[in-house]
C-alpha cells in the first residue's frame, strides 16, 4: 500500500511538473514556431491558446507585433515600366550627347537610337536611351545637368498584374501545346495527323506570340527608356515661348522677305524655258508684222 502511495504521489508530481514546465515554455514554443515554421506547436497539449496562434504566426511569417513583421508582410515587389523624355540647351550639343551616351553605358545601359542635325549654332540631337531602371532617376538628374534644361517629363506604368496574368497564360498555352502532342503522338490515321497538326501549328503560334509578349515585357521593365533632346545655344527649344519685340518682328520680317524672293526666283526658273521657246519666236512675229505693215503705209502715201 506504501509503495502504491508513493507512486501515486510521484506520477502527481510528475504531472504538475509537465504542466508547469508545459505552461512555462508556450511562449518559446510559439516563438521558435514563427523562426523555423511551427514544427513545435503540437507539443504544447496543455497550452490551447498558443496552439490556436501558432497557425496564424506561419501564415504571416511571424508572430503580431514580431521584429520581423513590416518586412515579411510588406507588398511583394512591383514591375515597374519607366520613361521619360528631357530637353536640354546646351553649348556643343555634340559634347553634350557623348557625355549623356557615356552617362547611360556607365549605368549599364546603351544607345537605341541616335539622330543630330546640324546647323551651326542651331545644332540639335535627339538620342534614345535605355538604363536599367534602378539607375533610372539618377541618369535623368545627370543629363539634366549638361545644360539648361527646358523640360521634363517622367511617366511611370504598373504592370505586376500584366505579367502574372501573362506567366498564367503561359503555362495554360504550354500545357495545351503538350497535350495536343500527346493527341499527336497517338494519332493512327491519316486524317487524324492532319488534323491534328493543323491544331497543334495554332496553338503552338499562340505560345510563341504570348512568348515575344514576355521577353518585351521584361525587356521594358528591366531597361527604362529616356528620350533626350539637346539644342544649341540659338535654337529655340519646343514649347519654349518666343519674345516679342522689334528684333523678333524684324527677323521674322526677314525671313517672310527671304522666302517670298525665293518662291519668286523659283516661279521664274520655271517660266523661262517657255519664254525662250513662246516668247522669243512671238516677239519676232509681232516686230515682222509691224515692220511690213510700216514699209505698206509707206508705199501707199
Amino acid at each position: 500500500m506504501t509503495q502504491t502511495r508513493r507512486r501515486g504521489w510521484l506520477t502527481t508530481a510528475a504531472l504538475a511538473l509537465a504542466l508547469a514546465s508545459g505552461g512555462c515554455g508556450a511562449p518559446g514554443t510559439e516563438r521558435a514556431s514563427s523562426a523555423g515554421g511551427g514544427a513545435q506547436d503540437a507539443a504544447a497539449p496543455g497550452a490551447p491558446e498558443e496552439g490556436k496562434r501558432a497557425p496564424a504566426a506561419r501564415e504571416g511569417g511571424e508572430p503580431a507585433g514580431g521584429a520581423g513583421a513590416p518586412a515579411r508582410l510588406q507588398a511583394q515587389e512591383r514591375s515597374i515600366v519607366y520613361t521619360g523624355t528631357i530637353t536640354v540647351q546646351v553649348p556643343d550639343v555634340d559634347a553634350a550627347a557623348a557625355r549623356a551616351v557615356q552617362a547611360a553605358t556607365r549605368a549599364g545601359g546603351l544607345v537605341g537610337a541616335d539622330k543630330r542635325s546640324r546647323r551651326k549654332a542651331s545644332d540639335q540631337a535627339t538620342l534614345q536611351l535605355r538604363v536599367p531602371a534602378a539607375r533610372f532617376g539618377a541618369v535623368v538628374d545627370e543629363i539634366g545637368r549638361l545644360g539648361e534644361e527646358h523640360e521634363r517629363q517622367i511617366d511611370t506604368e504598373d504592370v505586376t498584374e500584366a505579367l502574372v496574368d501573362l506567366d498564367a497564360r503561359l503555362a495554360s498555352q504550354q500545357a495545351s501545346v503538350n497535350r495536343t502532342r500527346a493527341l499527336l503522338a497517338q494519332a493512327r490515321t491519316v486524317g487524324e495527323i492532319v488534323s491534328v497538326e493543323g491544331e497543334l501549328a495554332k496553338r503552338e503560334a499562340e505560345l510563341a506570340s504570348l512568348q515575344a509578349r514576355k521577353r518585351r515585357m521584361a525587356d521594358l521593365t528591366s531597361l527604362s527608356t529616356i528620350t533626350v533632346t539637346l539644342h544649341g545655344p540659338d535654337a529655340a527649344p519646343a514649347g519654349k515661348q518666343s519674345t516679342v519685340g522689334f528684333a523678333s518682328g524684324l527677323r521674322a520680317g526677314w525671313t517672310a522677305l527671304l522666302a517670298s524672293l525665293a518662291l519668286l526666283t523659283a516661279v521664274f526658273g520655271a517660266l523661262l524655258p517657255w519664254l525662250v521657246v513662246v516668247g522669243v519666236p512671238t516677239t519676232a512675229a509681232v516686230w515682222l508684222a509691224r515692220r511690213t505693215g510700216r514699209r505698206r503705209t509707206s508705199a501707199e502715201s
